[in-house]
């Protein structure tokens, strides 16, 4: 089990608001620098197609004004390749895309798309990014991702997050077998998608998950209670669940 679960902190619906309005107000950035005293461990950031949540200029601000790690999830295209080489995140995890979802829909057929994926992860691995894979808790996906080489993959919470009844203990369960698998791998396993206070505590205590991703649930909270007051009561709750 790691020392502690990192906790990265996604701060797209802050630019979701802004965007609606148009203007600089919320600002991003703003967001990040919270979030970092706040005790995130990472900022995450999906720049997509449409600009939908955060811009371009918005990627080169925060990677001068912050001091945490910044995760770029990012599509498997050649305009986000560029983007991703030339801003050099720390991380970037490439996701599934389609303009027409509101959010992401499921995880990467990284099995699939191999050979559209490979040199695109050579690439930003050669450039100095950890290239990460979103793909949901399937073998052949995680099999697919030790194969091309990625050091990080991120399960998919999402069914596990909006399901009911005794689908909850089988998605769990299915979580639980994916990172057992994609550690035994080699993989280093985060998670992420639909995390909120009520379901984070099973996904935390998992012993090879080494970091969570959760956003729209933070920024929804910190509507009512602020941003701090909602990282921080997130922390607690993962902490509590790995002790």
């Amino acid at each position: 089990m790691t020392a502690r679960l990192r906790l990265g902190v996604n701060i797209d619906h802050v630019a979701t608001i802004r965007n609606a309005r148009g203007g600089a107000h919320p600002d991003p950035v703003r967001a990040a620098i919270l979030a970092a005293e706040a005790g995130a461990d990472g900022i995450t950031v999906h720049l997509r197609e449409d600009r939908r949540h955060i811009t371009d200029p918005d990627l080169t601000r925060l990677a001068a004004a912050t001091r945490l790690p910044i995760n770029l999830e990012m599509a498997a295209t050649g305009e986000m390749l560029a983007i991703a080489l030339r801003e050099r995140p720390h991380a970037a995890c490439i996701v599934p895309e389609r303009r027409a979802e509101r959010t992401t829909e499921g995880g990467l057929d990284a099995a699939g798309l191999f050979d559209v994926l490979a040199p695109m992860v050579r690439r930003l691995g050669e450039n100095g990014s950890r290239v990460s894979l979103f793909v949901s808790p399937d073998a052949a996906q995680l099999q697919a991702a030790a194969a091309l080489g990625v050091p990080v993959v991120e399960l998919h919470t999402g069914p596990y997050a909006h399901a009911e009844g005794a689908a909850v203990a089988h998605e769990l369960a299915r979580l639980r077998s994916a990172a057992a698998l994609a550690a035994s791998l080699g993989l280093e396993v985060h998670a992420g998608h639909g995390l909120t206070y009520d379901n984070v505590a099973p996904v935390a205590a998992m012993p090879e998950v080494a970091e969570l991703n959760i956003g729209h649930f933070l920024i929804g909270e910190a509507v009512f209670v602020g941003l701090a007051a909602a990282i921080g009561r997130m922390r607690a709750l993962m902490d509590a669940a790995r002790a």
